[in-house]
């Protein structure tokens, strides 16, 4: 009888060559790399999503996947990025924290009814499971995250 158990895996997009890779969520500390170019994957910092790569990233990804809808004019969304940068290395190989910019991916952000930013969706398995608008401390993103079942 098999009782291994499978490997958590995250489906990213190479922000270099725009290769998609599936990583093994234990190895994120140990610096993954693109399998088709080589370069490395950084997910000690957000990654940044669109309207193409969004889907697929919410839907192939084993982790839940925090998305921070901002816009680069918005001053509460200036003022939360350090928040959202610090939980991303905070929580790296347990989840992945992404970045939408709703000016640039207004048919992803229009399709969750985003109406105020910054706002901060936690989905798991491709499914939303909590929300919250306006800016977060460190603390306040850790417990919408904490919501999706991740050990903050």
């Amino acid at each position: 009888m098999d009782t291994e158990v499978k490997a958590a895996k995250l489906t990213v997009r190479c922000q270099f060559c725009e290769t998609w890779n599936r990583i093994d969520a234990s190895k994120v500390a140990d610096g993954p790399k693109c399998g088709k170019c080589g370069r490395p994957i950084l997910l000690e910092r957000p990654l940044a999503l669109n309207d193409e790569t969004f889907q697929k990233t919410l839907a192939e990804s084993d982790v839940p996947v925090a998305v921070d809808f901002y816009a680069d004019w918005c001053g509460p969304c200036r003022m939360m990025a350090p928040a959202v940068d610090a939980l991303a290395a905070h929580v790296q190989g347990r989840a992945i924290v992404a970045k939408l910019n709703t000016d640039h991916s207004s048919r992803t952000a229009g399709g969750f009814g985003i109406r105020g930013i910054p706002t901060t969706i936690v989905f798991d398995h491709g499914k939303e499971v909590a929300r919250q608008s306006g800016a977060l401390p460190l603390e306040g993103l850790k417990q919408l995250l904490a919501r999706a079942g991740v050990a903050v």
